[in-house]
Parts: C-alpha cells; structure tokens; sequence
C-alpha cells in the first residue's frame, strides 16, 4: 500500500503522566481499513496510547498523526467509545436518545431536538441502531438494558458521524464470554463492511484474535506490533507476562492463548491502577 497515508502514524513518541514515563521511542502505522488491536499487561499504558492518538494527551517527544494530520485534529474522522461506564438502573434515559448524543451532543452538551438538519440526523441515527442490532431494546431506558446491549447502543453512538477511525477502550470489558463474541463479532463486521479502522484496546484477545489484522503490544516502557501470528507469539507473550503462555492455533486458523493463572488474571482478570 504504498503512497497511502496512515489512519495512525506514531513516530518515536514519548509520554510522561507525572514526571513518570510511561513509554517512549513507539513507532507505528496502521493502514486504513484495519481492525487492530492494543494489547498488554495492566498500568502499562494501554489506554494512554488511545489518548495520545486522540490528541487529549500532550507527547513528551516525537509525534502522532491521524490520516495525516497531527492527533487532535481529526474531529469528525474519529469515533471514540471510552473505557466501559456503568449506567444506573434508575436512569430513565433512552438507548436511543444516548446514540443520538453522538450527533451533536459535543456541541450542545445534549442533543437538540430541532434544527434544519434533524431529518438527516434521525435517519442516520436509525441506521447506526439497526447496524448495531438495537432496535428492539433503544427505546428502553439505557439502565434497564444489558450490558452488551448497552456496549452496542455505545458503538452506535460513536458511529453516527461516519468516523474513519474508531478507538474502542476495552470495550469487552466487564461482559460475559456470549457478549464478548457478539459485540466482537460485530465490531469486526462494521470494520470489513464499511473500511473503517479499529484500534481496540482488549484485555483478552481470544474473543477477537480470528478478526485481527494487526496487533499493539505494549509492555516494559515500549511497543511492539505488527501481524497477529508474528506477535502472538507463546515468546512474547511470555517475556511479556512474565509467566509461561501458549499460544495454540486451531484448526480453523484462530490463535487461543492458554497461560498459567497469573496470566490469565493478566488477560482477563480484574484491571490495575495507574497508567493503562
């Protein structure tokens, strides 16, 4: 793909939260139309990476672009669906009127229900419902709903705007296995159906391993990335967990990752603090 411009392009970046760095010298390009995913160890700065791509998180050296602009400039290009928040049971907010906050709600700080270009934007919103598979719960209120059905009311939201680039943080978090694979399963459909690229930050990589076309390891104050079964790899993943990991592949060609029970706390267990 030569002459085509990065829909992320790191070049020798550096971040610091705190005086700390949190990892330097990331170099990395993803083409446009990829499903990547971030991975790695807790507090490792997983999610800062997301940030820093956003353009919310200053670099302390080098740079990052999107589509070929400088992070932070990218404003309708981007959709972005933060690390999983809990609604309240008793919040009588519908899932629908939560997508259309992904209209205009940035401007306004809600979505306003008039406008010369409300035609436009109900429709749109209708669409990104029925492409998410939501139709038959958006008019719940969004505390009542389950959480995978939450996740896809989000998705929706950050897929009104037709973004380029989406940037899901841990999206799968917090769902059971039957939710991963479906929400999995869909993210993976949108970026093959409509070419947009994914950056997902994944605490586990079993549920979207098979969709991958490119992998972020971040670990040890660096990254890594490249193809899935060039990283994933059980000797990265080893020296990267620092315990004994298998990386197995089926017969259908999906990678399962089988570790030791630390690993799988790494993988799939509870998060740390500090940096993501």
């Amino acid at each position: 793909m030569t002459g085509v411009v990065p829909a992320v392009r790191v070049v020798d970046a550096e971040v610091r939260v705190g005086g700390r760095v949190i990892w330097s010298h990331v170099d990395l390009a993803i083409e446009p139309g990829r499903f990547v995913a971030v991975l790695g160890p807790n507090g490792v700065g997983k999610s800062t990476l997301i940030k820093a791509v956003l353009g919310v998180l200053p670099l302390a050296a080098g740079r990052v672009e999107v589509f070929g602009r400088p992070a932070g400039e990218g404003g309708r290009d981007i959709g972005y669906l933060p690390q999983r928040r809990s609604f309240d049971p008793s919040l009588r907010v519908r899932g629908i009127d939560v997508v259309r906050m992904g209209s205009d709600g940035d401007r306004w700080g809600l979505s306003l229900p008039w406008g010369p270009r409300r035609r436009r934007r109900e429709a749109r919103v209708a669409e990104v419902v029925d492409l998410v598979g939501a139709g038959d719960y958006a008019d719940r209120p969004i505390g009542e709903v389950s959480g995978g059905e939450q996740q896809r009311l989000l998705i929706a939201q950050a897929l009104v705007r037709r973004p380029r680039l989406l940037l899901l943080d841990e999206p799968l978090d917090s769902l059971d296995l039957p939710n991963q694979a479906s929400v999995a399963g869909l993210i993976a459909d949108i970026s093959q159906e409509f070419g947009i690229t994914v950056l997902i930050v994944a605490h586990d990589v079993n549920p979207i391993a098979s969709a991958l076309d490119g992998v972020v390891y971040v670990a040890r104050g660096g990254a890594v990335s490249g193809p899935p079964d060039e990283v994933i790899t059980s000797e990265t993943l080893s020296a990267l967990y620092g315990t004994p990991i298998e990386v197995l592949r089926t017969r259908d060609g999906r990678l399962v990752v089988v570790g030791q029970p630390d690993a799988a706390h790494h993988h799939g267990g509870a998060h740390g603090q500090g940096a993501r």
